[in-house]
C-alpha cells in the first residue's frame, strides 16, 4: 500500500501496489501496522456497503460526535464515486475547507477519514458500490451531518442536481 496525505490533516488517499500474473491480480487494501505508522487509526469495528442505482445520488455530508467519532477508510467495489471529506473540526487549521478525489473500482483507491471530518459521495456511475470500514461503531443519538450544497463549504460537485435523502437534504446551515 501507499498511503499519501491531502491538504486536509490526517486525511490520506491509500492506493493499493498490485502483482499481477496470468491469473490477476492481489494487492493488500488495509493493514493495522502501515495505517498505525502513518498516524491513522487501525481499528476496524464495522463494514458497511452501500449500492446505489442511480448516477448523481450523494450520500452526506456525516460524522458522528464524541465520544463516538468515527474514523472511515471508504473504496469505491462498483462504478466510480466523488468522495468529499470536509474539515469540521474547529480547531484545525483547515476548518471548513473540503477536498474531492475521484475513487472507482477499477483505480482501487480508497480515502481514509479522520474523526472530526464529515463525508460525503456523489455517485459517477449506476450501479455504484461503496465499502466502509469503520473505526467505531455506529450510533444513532451522535449521529450529525452537514447539508451538501452549505454555503459555509462551497463543495463543488461535479452532478449540479443530486438524488438526495430527505434527511441529507434538510440539514441545518453549518454555524462556523
Amino acid at each position: 500500500m501507499k498511503v499519501r496525505a491531502l491538504k486536509i490533516p490526517d486525511v490520506y488517499v491509500v492506493e493499493t501496489q498490485p502483482t499481477s500474473d496470468e491469473r490477476g491480480l492481489f494487492a493488500r487494501t488495509f493493514c493495522q501496522d502501515d495505517f498505525m505508522r502513518h498516524g491513522m487509526n487501525g481499528r476496524v469495528v464495522q463494514c458497511n456497503t452501500s449500492f446505489n442505482e442511480r448516477r448523481g445520488t450523494l450520500r452526506g455530508m456525516h460524522l458522528q460526535a464524541a465520544p463516538m467519532a468515527e474514523t472511515k477508510l471508504v473504496r469505491c467495489t462498483r462504478g466510480a464515486i466523488f468522495d468529499v471529506v470536509v474539515d469540521v473540526r474547529r480547531h484545525s487549521p483547515t476548518f471548513c475547507q473540503w477536498e474531492g478525489v475521484e475513487l472507482s473500482a477499477d483505480d482501487r483507491r480508497a480515502l481514509y477519514i479522520p474523526e472530526g471530518c464529515a463525508h460525503g459521495f456523489q455517485t459517477l456511475t449506476d450501479g455504484a458500490e461503496v465499502l466502509y470500514l469503520m473505526g467505531q461503531f455506529y450510533s444513532p443519538a451522535h449521529a450529525r451531518g452537514v447539508r451538501w450544497n452549505d454555503p459555509a463549504f462551497h463543495i463543488q460537485w461535479p452532478i449540479s442536481a443530486p438524488i438526495l435523502s430527505t434527511r441529507d437534504a434538510q440539514y441545518a446551515d453549518f454555524v462556523r
